[in-house]
């Protein structure tokens, strides 16, 4: 794997053997036939350019020593006896940070197990050396001033920033659908402005000039524009100051850890992780050094190792990466032009010669991205040396070598795809089974029940199981209202009743099953009274359950729930099914911990703390909200009691960082006290991670039966978490 290291290399043409100059003695490679061999010399003549080169060495060595300082220190420090810290890329040999160079000749005397312990010290020195540069990167301008302000965590603001990306991403999959419906449309229809045949000769048509001779051709409308919806939603991130972070960094970026996965090139741009969606080296420009006047730029700060070179290697630890530049776009890997040493590959020069840590991201497949491929952090690498040979395709190519970061955690990204165990793939692989299926061959797909913590184990009981929502008998539901008057599937959201009632849009795309573009006040969906088939966009959560769930036990939180299979956002869940029962009726029961207030009005009004949601919603006839103002605002008239009889959601888990929510949905009828509580995925959901949702329990506003607040601990183990449920 390891390659002898060449120094300088002339742009855009092959090297000569006499251009480089080694930055470090290597065991030879395994293709030596591919790089420039050296000529035959006597070993006078050979000890007289060893003695030259090393006066190049310790000459360069000095220059980088007075070039590269991290941090500018006061005038009377610099006047002190104490050495100044500096970092520089020494070579093998010649010492770092306190380790003792020895003489070139008694190094070569030195028995091959203390050379290889003395190559481990120097390269344990610069590994030390560029994890200190990173911690003492200047942070006043690490957390967006958003997030300061709020209060949140980075884990928060990471969340919401990709919150922010999809609701875009999707808001553009929907108008792509809707461009694409057109044409599809124009096609089936006939042009009626089109040229007759039996058209006089005299009339006709004008020729199409070729472009630059003053007519330009006319093409079709639909190569205008992009139509990448992820590189839109990008685009919309930048317009409204929306990405986390929108200034380069050196290092670790807080709120993201090592083995932190992104579904896209497009989400590391919006989170401003790696600043490009197609180049593999994101650097700081020119433009940092003003404010870094110690480094010499360009500076990279990350790279992508997804497979676009056919020279790179990778053996986990230690990445051999080609530098970017004269590929073939078409995707066969293929260099075919010489590469040049501008841009990311300085950017990569650099940090060779300034000990500079780069973030390291890895690509894999994965079925579940709408990209095909799957991108995981893997923490930070130094690039140790760099040199150029000829590629496999002929062409000069720049090759670097990258050594992963001591003091992080382990992690393999062409082993690990899911961090929290493998997906069993039938019955029989799953470990802890107290329940085959909980809901008794009701739900299409059934829902197994494991116990890996209780001693002897037992399945959850005391519940029956219910598909449906079932009606107190003193709730009366609304008549069903009359419905929109499509045929088939609702597609003009200008002529769909229901769509108007949702702002004159759908509120679902129709990508992955159907997904919700952004949490609203309601969603009004296709009833039983309207023209359209079950197939409907905008009948997406009355479908059932899509998932393979999976009810277990947690050893401080009873029971949870999981999925086995990967969850878009915005996808509908499962609904909170249980029994629909007046509030009175329930509050004089105790101990029952499954009762859902149906409180969609109190959200549209933001009572206590509440999140008010988007509204552009509107009830039909002109309608105003039903609320009796003689009754408390903040208590709901209708509850869902899920105590005794219920389905999954009853066993969904609180969390102070969820990555489910609330929405509530109406279908056939417009009454919004009695709404469908509809549980959605706030995130992009990988299998074998709990599903939870925030309680929305007021502090200290749960009263014991004797009359005391009652305080319940809160294990959710968020990095915002409130330490109590209530």
């Amino acid at each position: 794997m390891v390659v002898p290291s060449l120094n300088c290399v002339t742009d855009g043409a092959p090297p000569s053997p006499g251009d480089f100059t080694p930055l470090k003695s290597t065991p030879p490679p395994p293709h030596t036939d591919q790089l420039p061999r050296s000529r035959r010399a006597s070993a006078r003549i050979h000890e007289t350019k060893q003695r030259q080169e090393a006066k190049q060495r310790l000459e360069k060595e000095r220059l980088i020593r007075k070039r590269v300082q991290l941090l500018d220190e006061p005038e009377e420090q610099q006047s002190s006896a104490k050495k100044p810290r500096v970092y520089s890329c020494r070579q093998d040999g010649e010492g770092i940070n306190g380790v003792e160079a020895k003489p070139k000749a008694e190094q070569q005397q030195l028995p091959e197990r203390e050379r290889e312990k003395k190559d481990e010290e120097v390269e344990r020195a610069m590994d030390n050396a560029a994890r200190q540069i990173a911690l003492e990167m200047p942070t006043s301008d690490v957390l967006p001033a958003s997030g300061l302000a709020s209060g949140k965590s980075a884990y928060a603001q990471v969340k919401d920033t990709l919150r922010t990306f999809n609701k875009y991403y999707l808001s553009f999959v929907q108008e792509e659908e809707s461009r694409c419906k057109k044409k599809d449309t124009a096609k089936k229809t006939p042009n009626s402005k089109s040229p007759s045949k039996s058209k006089s000769p005299k009339s006709k048509s004008p020729k199409l000039k070729k472009p630059g001779r003053g007519v330009k051709a006319t093409k079709p409308d639909t190569k205008s524009t992009s139509k990448r919806p992820d590189l839109k939603a990008v685009t919309k991130m930048l317009e409204t100051n929306a990405v986390m972070y929108p200034k380069k960094r050196i290092g670790d970026l807080p709120g993201i850890d090592v083995g932190h996965q992104f579904y896209s090139r497009a989400e590391m741009v919006a989170i401003g992780f790696h600043g490009h969606w197609l180049n593999g080296i994101d650097y700081m420009g020119m433009g940092y050094q003003k404010e870094y006047k110690n480094y010499t730029f360009p500076l990279a700060v990350a790279i992508v190792l997804s497979g676009m070179y056919e020279d790179d290697l990778d053996n986990a630890d230690e990445v051999t990466y080609t530098g970017q530049g004269g590929h073939n776009l078409t995707g066969d890997k293929r260099q075919i032009k010489d590469q040049v040493m501008e841009r990311g590959n300085l950017a990569l020069k650099n940090c060779v010669e300034q000990s500079i840590p780069v973030r390291v991201i890895r690509g894999h497949v994965c079925k579940s991205s709408y990209v095909g491929k799957m991108y995981t952090y893997d923490g930070l690498y130094r690039v140790s040396r760099y040199w150029a040979e000829k590629g496999i395709s002929g062409f000069t190519v720049f090759k670097y070598a990258l050594r992963r970061l001591e003091e992080q955690p382990i992690l393999t990204t062409n082993q690990v795809h899911f961090t929290n165990g493998r997906v069993p793939q039938a019955i029989s692989e799953i470990r802890g089974l107290v329940c085959d299926d909980i809901t008794g061959g009701l739900e299409d797909i059934p829902i197994p029940a494991t116990n890996q913590v209780d001693n002897p184990p037992v399945p959850p009981t005391g519940f029956s199981y219910l598909k449906s929502i079932q009606v107190a008998k003193n709730v009366k539901l609304p008549k069903n209202t009359a419905g929109c008057d499509c045929r088939g599937n609702c597609v003009d959201p200008r002529k769909c009743a229901c769509a108007k009632l949702n702002g004159s849009d759908f509120p679902y795309v129709h990508r992955d099953g159907g997904r919700l573009i952004e949490a609203k006040d309601v969603v009004f969906e296709c009833g039983p009274s309207c023209g359209c088939g079950p197939s409907c966009v905008n009948r997406s959560s009355q479908r059932g359950m899509k998932h393979r769930l999976e009810v277990f036990r947690t050893p401080k939180k009873g029971w949870a729930v999981r999925s086995w299979d990967f969850i878009f956002s915005g996808s509908p869940v499962c609904e909170y099914v249980g029994v629909l029962k007046k509030t009175e009726d329930v509050d004089t029961l105790t101990g029952n911990e499954y009762i859902f207030d149906i409180d969609c009005l109190q959200t549209m009004r933001g009572l206590e703390g509440r999140e008010r949601r988007l509204r552009d919603v509107s009830l039909p006839n002109g309608e105003t909200i039903p609320f009796e103002e003689s009754k408390s605002d903040s208590v709901p008239e209708f509850c869902i009691d899920a105590g005794r009889s219920g389905n999954v959601a009853r066993f969904i888990n609180h969390s102070c960082t969820p990555n489910l929510f609330v929405q509530c949905v109406l279908s056939s009828h417009q009454d919004i006290r009695l709404a469908r509580v509809v549980l959605f995925a706030a995130d992009n959901i990988p299998p074998l991670q709990e599903l939870t949702y925030d309680y929305g329990y007021v502090l200290d506003s749960v009263m014991g039966p004797d009359g005391k607040i009652k305080r319940v601990q809160c294990y959710c183990g968020g990095a915002d978490c409130r330490k109590r449920l209530y």
